[in-house]
């Protein structure tokens, strides 16, 4: 079945390329045929296959069967040998965000009957002195809040080698023996005590289950562009997620943070060397989660993403700069798996993952120079020839324009249609109720149709540019994450976007020039580039998000009923902004299990 279901989607994206050639043939070659018009015709084929791939995996997760929960064990029977260590590598982050947070699940466990199950271990690799002062401040009001069942740790290295995936393999060398099972998070990662629990249930179950990962879910987001982002992940990621699950079985993808580890497995399996040669393709592998999915299959573990599992938070970038940063460094990390293609014993999906991580940023290069080539094709065109034979009347070129229209049709229903079904399915099942109701989440879908359609002008220079810095060999390094974002000034939008704005008006007269039947056609791409600046910064300020709130567009389950485990992170806030950092004189952290190890800085 698993076989039936990848080659379906497959052969359904290689269909859907070859009927976009079939087509863009009709339509390019109306006026001759020239060099250019076949490079069309690839490109061409080359996005709508890679449309058609991602709207397979909505399908998929629209028309496939329920997911069915998978084995519990009981951990009672497990004891010790279920011991699990929660870590939460930092980088230059906000600590006490950060740490309320870890308090916020400690608490969350201690209300299960397994909290002495867990330690929370705050792995730093952070490089700002004030930001390292803070945290060893903050770690002390950690500490003396935690349940006493729970150990916390906290440990920063003076070496950060490997950025974060190196932080995750020296803990699992000093300390990974004591731990049978490790929970991978993130700095802003908030997950349910419950869901913790469950997850160990399942690892336990399942003795070949090497890595279990979960959905998270985005919360946090005070401006438009992130509680679109929001709504996005709400409603449409888990219908995705469950045909991405269905297409990979047991090679499933880990996304590097929410997920639990065996942490046997990821010793034995994944040990990450740098690559040879200088960065970008070089150094230290930056996108790791996929390439340890990997790794840990090559040695036949089971790496799964289970759906069903609710109650696993992230925050998310708060404008579209900040988005655009994080998105160039995991640009670099997914081109520099090109290298790995030919690594021996990997599966042949596991491989095939990786090019779906290539295409999702060579697509936006590929769409860009199929503009440049339908722009400059008038150029290269054959001369016409009215009179092709002197017996027959004259021959005019034709107008392909319901061929055109119809090209543009299926690529946007590609794009659209599965947003629309999972929003019909909502409806139609009740699931719209937990957002608001069935009517809320058909405007909030329009409206989330419109702004990714702006967005994604915008978004495709972002990541062309990306990808042709890496390209040219420009290292973007690991920069820290701002995830509480800032609003951003109409003069600091233009300075971030002046050359997509400077690229929309190229595009216009040169359309307008060269190629006038395409310049209304090209309006929709060129004009959100024009106004860049205005959509950027307009959609990061919080009156934005105010503003949807208020028309009660983009909202969500977590935010009409919050999370309780959101609930207890406000408290302990709470109490922390009453006493705000404990005096390191009075409080001493405990020295039971592996306190040597946690120093406030370790080589």
């Amino acid at each position: 079945m698993l076989a039936f279901r990848r080659t379906f989607s497959i052969v359904f994206a290689a269909i859907i390329a070859i009927a976009a050639s079939r087509i863009a043939m009709d339509v390019f070659f109306a006026d001759g045929a020239d060099w250019v018009d076949f490079v069309r015709i690839a490109l061409c084929a080359a996005t709508a296959a890679w449309i058609a791939w991602g709207a397979a995996l909505g399908i998929g997760g629209l028309i496939g069967r329920r997911f069915k929960t998978p084995p519990r064990a009981s951990l009672a029977e497990s004891g010790q040998a279920a011991k699990t260590a929660i870590l939460i590598p930092v980088y230059n982050e906000d600590p006490r965000a950060t740490f309320s947070s870890a308090a916020a699940m400690a608490h969350s466990l201690a209300q299960t009957p397994y909290a002495g199950l867990f330690d929370i271990a705050i792995l730093s690799d952070s490089r700002d002195p004030e930001v390292i002062a803070q945290e060893e401040a903050w770690f002390l009001t950690l500490h003396a809040d935690m349940p006493r069942e729970i150990g916390a740790f906290y440990r920063r290295r003076t070496d950060n080698t490997g950025k974060k995936a190196g932080n995750i393999g020296d803990f699992v060398r000093r300390h990974g023996a004591r731990y049978p099972y490790m929970l991978i998070l993130d700095a802003d990662s908030l997950m349910e005590g419950e869901t913790i629990v469950e997850m160990l249930r399942r690892m336990e179950a399942e003795p070949r289950l090497g890595l279990l990962q979960t959905l998270p879910k985005i919360i946090a987001s005070k401006t438009w562009f992130a509680r679109a982002l929001q709504f996005s992940a709400g409603l449409f990621s888990p219908m995705f997620t469950r045909g991405l699950a269905r297409i990979q079985g047991e090679e499933g993808p880990f996304w590097g943070h929410n997920a639990m580890v065996r942490t046997n497995a990821f010793a034995e399996s994944c040990g990450l060397p740098a690559l040879s040669g200088a960065p970008p393709f070089g150094g230290h592998i930056l996108s790791h989660d996929y390439v340890e999915a990997a790794l840990l299959r090559r040695q036949g573990w089971i790496v799964r993403v289970d759906p069903d599992l609710e109650g696993s938070y992230e925050e998310g970038p708060q404008n579209a700069i900040d988005y655009a940063k994080r998105d160039r460094r995991w640009c670099q990390g997914n081109l520099q798996h090109i290298r790995l293609l030919t690594a021996p014993g990997l599966h042949g999906w596991n491989r095939f993952t990786f090019l779906q991580g290539v295409m999702a940023y060579i697509s936006s290069p590929l769409w860009m120079a199929f503009i440049v080539a339908s722009i400059v094709a008038p150029l290269f065109a054959p001369a016409i020839d009215y009179f092709p034979s002197p017996y027959l009347p004259a021959i005019f070129p034709r107008a392909e324009t319901a061929l055109a229209v119809t090209l543009l049709v299926g690529v946007g229903g590609l794009l659209i249609g599965p947003k629309l079904l999972i929003a019909l399915r909502a409806g139609l099942s009740g699931e719209a109720r937990r957002f608001g109701g069935f009517f809320r989440v058909f405007l909030s879908t329009l409206a989330e149709i419109i702004w990714s359609s702006l967005l994604a002008p915008i978004t495709l220079m972002y990541q062309s540019r990306s990808v042709m810095q890496v390209i040219f060999g420009m290292d973007g390094g690991w920069p820290s994450s701002d995830r509480e974002g800032q609003t951003l000034k109409f003069g600091e939008a233009f300075r971030a976007s002046w050359w997509i704005v400077l690229t929309g008006i190229l595009t216009l007269v040169g359309s307008w020039t060269l190629a006038p039947d395409l310049f209304w056609w090209l309006t929709p791409i060129a004009g959100p580039q024009i106004i860049a600046p205005l959509l950027i910064a307009a959609s990061s300020s919080p009156a934005s998000g105010r503003f949807a709130y208020h028309c009660q567009l983009f909202r969500t389950p977590e935010e009409l009923a919050r999370p309780a485990i959101v609930r207890e992170r406000d408290r302990v806030l709470a109490r922390w902004n009453e006493r705000p950092v404990v005096d390191r004189e009075i409080a001493a952290p405990r020295t039971d299990a592996i306190e040597p190890a946690y120093s406030a800085a370790q080589g």
